[in-house]
């Protein structure tokens, strides 16, 4: 579904990614990891359109996205929760939803009552100002807001940062329902444990390039991995 080969991209005179490659099957969870500062959300702003990249290829469902503009990108079918959450802070719960509800795949399998049903807290705030709500319900909207576009791959860009734990499981639990419903996804977290009981494979990258990638298991299996690439 997602193709990233050898994507390069940066900021002015700084170049922050040097050979990125990913891949993301219809169904699959893949997270990215590594430590901050490695390139994680330059690679998610790369792929979404938000910055044209330097060099290399993205592919999405078989047609090239490379340097398109982001509501181009967005309209072949790529929802996402970005870094911060980026609500809309003067429009209303039902209002954020709304505002980006789109049919990308003809199904229009997600609806103001599917949101609903998933995040109960939000249809108990659902005329409550994007100021008024913590920062759970905040991304609880976040995920609702992406999940509207009906997108065939949802991207969350730091999933579960700076949330109280039982947030943090009321997302997990979320994203592994999705994935149930054959959702595609790819996340960057930091939580590796959590990330791991649900998502297929993992990519890391370190200094702009991707070093390794593998399976839940192999990245469990073998802590080297975790503390070279990961650990502070």
């Amino acid at each position: 579904m997602l193709s990233v080969r050898q994507l390069q991209a940066g900021y002015g005179a700084a170049q922050v990614l040097f050979d990125v490659s990913l891949d993301i099957g219809a169904g699959e969870v893949v997270t990215l990891l590594g430590r901050n500062g490695m390139g994680k959300t330059t690679t998610i702003r790369s792929i979404m359109g938000l910055l044209r990249p330097r060099g290399g290829e993205i592919r999405f469902d078989g047609t090239a996205v490379t340097g398109l503009a982001p509501y181009k990108v967005a309209k072949s079918g790529i929802g996402i929760v970005p870094e911060g959450r980026q609500i809309f802070p003067t429009l209303t719960v039902e209002e954020n939803l709304i505002a980006t509800a789109a049919d990308r795949t003809g199904s229009r399998r997600w609806t103001l009552n599917a949101i609903y049903s998933l995040f109960p807290r939000l249809k108990e705030r659902r005329s409550n100002l994007g100021t008024q709500l913590s920062g759970g319900e905040q991304q609880m909207l976040a995920i609702g807001r992406a999940l509207m576009t009906n997108p065939k791959l949802l991207i969350l860009d730091e999933a579960t940062e700076g949330l109280a734990p039982l947030i943090r499981a009321e997302i997990w639990t979320c994203l592994k329902r999705l994935k149930a419903e054959h959702q595609s996804i790819l996340v960057i977290d930091k939580n590796i444990k959590a990330l791991a009981n649900f998502a297929d494979r993992h990519v890391i990258i370190e200094k702009g390039r991707s070093v390794w990638s593998g399976t839940s298991a192999e990245l469990l299996a073998d802590h080297s991995i975790t503390d070279r690439y990961l650990h502070v």
